[in-house]
């Protein structure tokens, strides 16, 4: 137990660090180029390649971590990170916008790739170390229902780092300026690189990888379910969350400060959410029956939100801009119960054997559904403002709630033999 227990400190300490940098690499791009005067569209622009890269790097970072290790994995996402932010801080100031554009695309791109090959490498320790820990704690007579307190735990710890980051984000950016920002952020994330290579055994995790592509794909019926919730659960967020709210409050009146901090709370608290949804959403016996039934009422409680503040947009209520803070806060709270319910499935219906697969298949959907909901970001936005950005995320949590009714109460027969 204690092995298990130190490797999954150590991951969770690396992700954190990794976390940290990503959410201030978010906000020093949209300020930044938001003060350069930037439209919406093009702000949502420059992460769509960010975002696109992942679902492919979920896809492959799955198999390689299977491949050759989850420690040399999430080695291999650390380092691509600080090659991202040193391309970004070659960005020059007398390049034309369209050079710099695709210049910040393609860094950002790289970015994304780093942040989903972390992610997978991440998520798929946490199975594999949870496995070891209820080995041992089975050997020992103790508890062996840590899965889902372990998940929860890195899940919502690793979104309030995120709300840190944009607050580190936008004080990197205030004090060092755009490029020193950078660096001071490629050094403390090669100073997580060297924690993690002297720490993690770099085969943990190695296993028998897939051998074809159809093989790759053949899922079982809860993984695939949950990957069509995970699109539109995650389109829903972003399509308010990348371009809508903060340019609305902007507009409504408030300073970049006040948006910066009301998106850093929010992912904070979301953040802390999820680390207690165990005491929100009790676990059963066998780790599904009252889990799944969650995960349908927490859907459709989520989709009644954003439908009905897409209602007092629509009726132009007073005070506004504190009628959709307020909203989203409520959004927030069921956002992030949903989001760790399904996180704990997706591991709970994974085989131990190609966890690093099936988790990485998972976070593909997870990508794809955040590149939707940042296209849709811009785009909603420039067409109807708020109310189609509010009324496009009721629809996807609709989407979403019918998907959760394909979800297995009992896992797959081939996952069950491989645990």
């Amino acid at each position: 137990m204690q092995h298990a227990a130190r490797n999954y400190a150590i991951v969770t300490a690396a992700y954190w660090g990794f976390t940290l940098t990503d959410g201030a690499l978010r906000m020093l791009v949209l300020l930044h180029f938001y003060r350069l005067g930037y439209s919406p569209f093009t702000l949502a622009f420059l992460f769509l390649l960010y975002e696109a890269a992942g679902v492919l790097a979920n896809l492959v970072g799955g198999w390689l971590a299977t491949r050759y290790g989850i420690a040399r994995m999430l080695s291999v996402g650390l380092v691509t990170q600080i090659v991202g932010f040193v391309l970004l801080s070659l960005l020059d100031p007398g390049w034309t916008a369209a050079m710099a554009v695709a210049w910040v695309v393609v860094a950002q791109g790289i970015c994304g790739v780093a942040k989903d090959l972390t992610k997978t490498a991440s998520k798929s320790a946490i199975k594999l170390t949870q496995s070891e820990a209820q080995a041992e704690a089975k050997a020992q007579g103790g508890d062996q229902g840590q899965l889902f307190k372990w998940v929860a735990w890195f899940t919502g710890s690793k979104n309030a780092m995120k709300g840190f980051g944009f607050f580190l984000g936008g004080l990197l950016l205030e004090t060092l300026g755009f490029r020193g920002a950078l660096w001071a952020m490629a050094g403390l994330l090669a100073l997580v690189l060297a924690g993690v290579l002297l720490s993690l055994p770099p085969m943990m995790g190695k296993r028998k990888a897939s051998k074809s592509v159809r093989e790759l794909f053949a899922k079982n019926p809860g993984i695939n379910a949950l990957a069509a919730a995970r699109v539109v659960l995650f389109g829903a967020r972003d399509v308010w969350f990348v371009v809508g709210v903060p340019v609305f409050l902007y507009s409504a009146g408030w300073s970049f400060t006040m948006v910066g901090t009301f998106l850093a709370a929010w992912t904070i608290g979301y953040g802390l959410v999820q680390a207690a949804a165990p005491h929100i959403v009790r676990r059963s016996a066998d780790g599904l029956s009252r889990e799944v039934p969650a995960a349908r009422l927490w859907s459709a409680l989520l989709a009644l939100i954003p439908a009905g503040l897409a209602v007092a947009v629509w009726l132009q209520l007073p005070s506004l801009e504190w009628v959709v803070v307020c909203g989203l806060g409520l959004f927030g709270f069921a956002f992030a119960v949903n989001s760790s319910v399904h996180s704990y499935l997706v591991l709970a219906y994974a085989g131990s054997e190609k966890a690093a697969e099936d988790v990485g298949f998972y976070y593909a959907a997870n990508a794809l559904g955040r590149f939707i909901g940042t296209l849709l970001s811009g785009l909603l936005y420039q067409w109807g403002g708020l109310l189609y950005a509010l009324a496009g995320s009721a629809l996807m949590l609709l989407i979403c709630w019918l998907a959760t009714l394909a979800l297995p109460l009992v896992r797959d027969a081939a996952a069950r033999m491989e645990t």
